[in-house]
């Protein structure tokens, strides 16, 4: 639209403020008409108004013989400073939500490379499964809540914790992961994996793994058909939140002793006692009895001469009987993603790396 024409209709409300000065200028020193800027137009004599569609906005200034108040300029001012920052802020909203998603695309490809780096050391060693959940589970417990400190922090790659009596054992799990982390290290752009996200997503493969294994066996030993089985019928679906959960934090020295009974060589009741601790119920000590030892089914029997655990041992004894297992994989997978974040602040922005932005003044077209 020309300038000073009537046309009122627009879509868009995008005007400098430095723009806004001299349409108000000549105000002062004659009664002559204003130069209205683009998108703008009379309504009555002497007045301002922005009309955007339908919508009629208030006189932004009025004139009385020849004279704007303070107050007029101040309001005007004021509108327009408001709807500069308005127009302005659609583009850094929007160049924040592109570098989110930049940012949520790179952790995605990184998580992929893990888990498929992970899956393959695991597949080759599947009889350090066992060792690999305690290790994810040993490092989690010891997590203290009064003090707020411990958890799934890393700490028990240290040669003074993993050599304790409750990690007896572990040091070959943790062994493979550390062949893990060099080849997961070599190739990252986003820095080296810390040992807490590491061994978190050990466990996690590792519940693959068996989830696999299992399905295959249903299958008959069927490779091909027990995949397309745990594709139909398996919960890898349920790890959503638990992947969102990527960023931890190591610990720079080893947690107190003391905090993790030797699972072998515990009761029931102590096992009640420390996952009771760290928030957990009879329920979660169930479906967690294959990271409590090498032997599922001999902590399994044990579990069940306690009246609170032995209903939930028979619960998940008869879903692993079931083609899905659904319940006992649900089960388990929401109990490892709690485990794996106990008092854990995660960085969301972990593992993401600036992208190198390409200058066009430099192409020859």
């Amino acid at each position: 639209m020309g300038l000073g024409g009537t046309t009122t209709t627009t879509t868009t409300l995008t005007f400098s403020f430095i723009s806004t000065l001299p349409s108000l200028l000549p105000k002062f020193s004659s009664h002559s008409s204003l130069p209205i800027a683009q998108k703008y137009s009379h309504k009555t004599q002497g007045s301002i108004c922005c009309h955007n569609n339908n919508v009629n906005v208030e006189p932004l200034v009025s004139q009385q013989d020849g004279f704007i108040s303070r107050r007029d300029v101040l309001k005007c001012f004021g509108a327009t400073i408001g709807m500069e920052i308005i127009a302005s802020s659609g583009s850094s909203v929007q160049t924040a939500n592109a570098a989110d998603l930049i940012q949520r695309r790179q952790r995605s490809d990184f998580q992929a490379d893990i888990k498929k780096s992970l899956y393959t050391a695991i597949k080759g060693k599947p009889e350090l499964v066992p060792s690999i959940l305690m290790l994810a589970l040993n490092d989690a417990m010891t997590y203290d809540k009064a003090t707020k400190s411990g958890g799934p922090n890393g700490s028990i790659r240290f040669s003074s914790e993993i050599s304790r009596p409750e990690n007896q054992g572990l040091s070959a799990a943790l062994d493979l992961l550390e062949e893990v982390k060099k080849e997961i290290d070599s190739t990252s752009k986003g820095g080296p994996i810390s040992y807490s996200d590491l061994i978190q997503c050990a466990a996690q493969s590792a519940l693959k793994n068996t989830f696999l294994a299992s399905a295959i066996r249903k299958a008959g030993g069927n490779e091909e058909k027990g995949n397309l089985l745990y594709t139909a019928y398996g919960s890898n679906g349920q790890w959503g939140l638990f992947d969102r959960n990527f960023g931890r934090a190591d610990a720079q020295e080893p947690d107190p002793e003391g905090r993790i009974p030797q699972w072998g060589k515990a009761s029931v009741q102590e096992m009640k006692d420390k996952f009771t601790a760290v928030g957990f119920g009879p329920r979660q000590l169930a479906v967690m009895s294959a990271f409590l030892g090498p032997d599922q089914a001999a902590t399994e029997s044990l579990l069940a001469t306690d009246p609170d655990v032995l209903p939930w041992v028979v619960k998940y004894q008869r879903s692993r009987e079931t083609v899905s297992e659904t319940d006992y994989e649900v089960d388990l997978i929401t109990t490892l993603t709690k485990l794996s974040c106990l008092g854990q602040q995660i960085n969301y922005e972990a593992y993401t790396y600036p992208v190198r932005k390409v200058d066009f003044s430099k192409l020859k077209l």
